[in-house]
């Protein structure tokens, strides 16, 4: 088949979820015979508007970003003469879109009224906009409120367009469902997978440590985050803080940059936490295993918004337990391992109590931490990988092709 994703990320360069869900679908889906292309905006970070990875096409498009009506406009003009050009060289017998603004500029078109579509979300647009608003003041602006209109319309109008929806946990199936009145039988539940080569666990978590300046001596806990409200970090470092007047062997480490690393740097230091909490930034995505193989329990404290969360199971395939707060796809996967990983709720005490917990047992239990770190690791491969995910698609694209 001839496949043409598109989507608002990059597969170049892997930044958080929805760009290795991207990746991982178009190259695994090249490699079992497709012809793949991917149609995106182009990005500060991109050289050229047109890129082959691993045997993948990415076409890029210009946005103008002076405001949001720029922004729209250049994004439906300039999206839509892209398409033209990939679709005068080869015959696209499906698209999937995978965010909602190349996807709107793509269904405006008359001519795509024959081809298959197909909607994969991850998320609902305007809610994830909603969290990445530092400045409560702007909540109320009309800037805002229009914002969140047309988000909110661009993608009701993209979903309404397409055939099925693939999402990746029920929780964003009832989002769907709910908010966009989305009938329950054209959503398909796909889980997210994990690379089980490039994720596994370590023999030498001493050695990561010295390699990317973890203390060799601490329990250590790792998450890894965009930094940004809906993630739920002031509340783990006001955890920390409440850990730290009873234990002063637990660090954490922070990877992750956004908007809010100025006020968590803050708060470290409000709490005196300097020498228990460290912000590492950016982790690339080279680094990203070693970063969870090195932890003792990775923790997962999002308050909000949990389409799924690949973090998890790619903890859980380096064998590093995950501890997460009861949100989203997070208490989906959790409660399906063992619920007693889940925190009681998003605030500080809880996270603090079950971090306490599980600290005190594995320590007094040594073996019973090698026995859910190898559980973890079979939970991860009989239940996320990739090949599965794909094997998902396959069957869902194969059927789209033969309606009418």
């Amino acid at each position: 088949m001839n496949i043409l994703f598109a989507a608002d990320v990059s597969i170049s360069k892997v930044l958080g979820g929805a760009e290795r869900v991207l990746l991982e679908q178009t190259t695994r889906l090249s490699e079992r015979g497709h012809e793949v292309h991917i149609i995106t905006r182009r990005l500060p970070f991109h050289s050229s508007s047109y890129e082959k990875i691993r045997n993948v096409h990415e076409w890029r498009y210009d946005v103008n970003k002076k405001n949001s009506v720029t922004f729209l406009v250049s994004t439906v003009l300039n999206c839509q003469k892209l398409f033209k050009q990939i679709s005068q060289k080869i015959s696209i017998d499906l698209v999937n879109f995978h965010q909602p603004f190349s996807a709107f500029a793509i269904n405006l078109l008359r001519d795509t009224k024959k081809i298959k579509k197909i909607y994969t979300c991850h998320s609902l647009s305007f809610e994830e906009y909603k969290t990445r608003i530092l400045r409560r003041s702007f909540l109320k602006t009309p800037i805002f409120c229009m914002n969140i209109f047309w988000r909110k319309f661009i993608e009701k109008f993209s979903l309404s367009k397409c055939a099925r929806l693939m999402v990746l946990s029920q929780f964003t199936k009832d989002k769907l469902i709910n908010i966009h009145s989305i009938p329950s039988e054209k959503i398909a539940i796909n889980p997210g997978g994990v690379d089980l080569e490039l994720f596994r666990p370590s023999l030498n978590k001493m050695k990561i440590r010295k390699k990317l300046d973890i203390p060799e001596d601490k329990f250590v806990l790792l998450t890894v985050r965009n930094l940004v409200s809906r993630m739920g970090l002031e509340n783990l470092i006001k955890a920390m803080a409440l850990i730290k007047d009873r234990i002063n062997n637990i660090y954490l480490v922070i990877g992750g940059e956004g908007i809010l690393r100025k006020k968590l740097q803050e708060l470290i230091k409000e709490h005196n936490l300097e020498n228990s909490v460290k912000l590492h930034g950016f982790v690339s995505e080279e680094r990203l295993p070693l970063y969870y193989q090195t932890a003792d329990l990775f923790i997962l404290p999002t308050i909000a918004l949990e389409g799924f969360g690949l973090i998890n199971v790619e903890a859980m395939a380096c064998g590093t337990p995950v501890l997460g707060t009861p949100v989203g796809g997070t208490k989906e996967i959790l409660s399906k391992f063992n619920p007693a990983f889940l925190f009681k709720d998003t605030s500080p005490e809880s996270i603090s109590d079950l971090i306490l917990e599980k600290y005190n047992y594995y320590k007094e239990k040594p073996e019973e931490y090698e026995k859910i770190s190898k559980q973890c690791r079979i939970f991860a491969e009989k239940n996320y990988s990739w090949e599965r995910n794909i094997d998902e698609i396959q069957t869902v694209f194969a059927q789209l092709k033969k309606e009418k």
